[in-house]
């Protein structure tokens, strides 16, 4: 047709285990991968997602169009490196515009060894997500375009999936550490916490930065365990509170899952509804919880749990990210709550 621009020639692809393919433009990392597929429906904080360990063994696909807007920078990282396996964009990645930035997203995910495709019919690829519950997926990018479809196919369908894996143990911190830094704030950013404070061992299950953030900005005194940490560890440390981090894995396959940053729950006991980050493919059945454990905290997405707690015992959990930013700050509370937990028992 005279006048029309030729369609690049693909340097990505995405083959799903039930054999539909995806084609796009590679941009980070080249090589393959395989892994499972999820959507994530933020607006921004790519960074974050990317570096959030409870992403591991998972490739992300970006519905909003718009990825790599704000750059990257030193600060964002929630993690040393990289958890997810790669990324999914609808357009290619926009030049970063923002005050904060220090790099480009793609020359990031290339340093990493993670590969992004972009030039991907997202919604098309969300739908089949939503049909077939988080697929497995292998991907390439060969700057070439060269792909052996039929291998890449076969790669997805021999995966064993995230159902059984211990991913706990591989994002875990390697020995225990002490955590001061508090969360980020105008104009001085990263501050140190200082004085006394409740003392709480976490135990990193893959916990974000921000969440070892949030807990010093509550006045926490804060020892971070390993995974691998025994009664006896966490005991050895007198504490007044402990914490268990979020992470990836399979806690005994319970049900599906939420994935996003703009999921509205509601605090039945308070009646507030926070805007709430998700990330997770299996959920507490709220049917099936024991005497004593009260179901606090609901999605007014589909009704599906999102917070217990223990009758009685200053015992609670919620099924979502409280130190993401999405609300921006709906969450926070949980923190004071968990903090004057410890002050009323001393």
């Amino acid at each position: 047709m005279p006048g029309a621009t030729a369609r690049p020639k693909p340097t990505a692809c995405i083959a799903l285990a039930d054999g539909t393919l995806f084609y796009g433009q590679g941009f980070g990392g080249t090589g393959e991968a395989v892994a499972e597929l999820c959507f994530n429906t933020a607006m921004t904080g790519y960074q974050e997602i990317m570096t959030d360990p409870s992403y591991a063994g998972q490739v992300v696909t970006f519905t909003f169009p718009h990825i790599g807007n704000v750059g990257v920078n030193d600060e964002d990282d929630e993690a040393a490196e990289p958890a997810a396996a790669g990324m999914v964009v609808k357009w290619d990645l926009t030049e970063p515009s923002n005050w904060r930035a220090a790099g480009r997203l793609g020359d990031w995910l290339a340093k990493r060894g993670k590969i992004g495709v972009a030039g991907v019919d997202t919604r098309r690829l969300t739908r089949a997500i939503r049909q077939q519950g988080a697929p497995h997926v292998a991907i390439a990018h060969d700057p070439e375009g060269r792909f052996d479809v039929a291998a890449l196919v076969a790669r997805a369908r021999a995966w064993s999936g995230l159902v059984g894996l211990d991913l706990a143990k591989d994002v875990t911190c390697a020995q225990s550490y002490r955590w001061d830094e508090m969360r980020w704030a105008w104009p001085e950013g990263y501050s140190r916490r200082e004085g006394p404070g409740h003392r709480v061992v976490a135990i990193d299950y893959g916990a974000k930065r921000n969440i070892l953030r949030c807990l010093a900005s509550a006045g926490c005194e804060v020892t971070v365990l390993p995974a691998t940490a025994m009664a006896d560890d966490v005991l050895a440390l007198d504490p007044q509170g402990v914490f268990l981090s979020n992470g990836p894995g399979d806690p005994a396959a319970t049900g599906a899952g939420h994935h996003g940053a703009n999921h509205p729950v509601k605090d039945l006991e308070t009646g507030k509804v926070e805007i709430t980050s998700m990330n997770h493919g299996f959920t507490v059945d709220a049917q099936t919880l024991p005497a004593g454990v009260v179901e606090t905290h609901v999605s007014l997405f589909d009704g599906s749990n999102c917070g217990i707690r223990v009758d009685g015992r200053p015992v609670f959990s919620v099924q979502y990210h409280p130190e993401a930013s999405p609300g921006p700050q709906d969450s926070y509370y949980l923190f004071q709550r968990f903090a004057a937990a410890m002050a009323a028992r001393r």
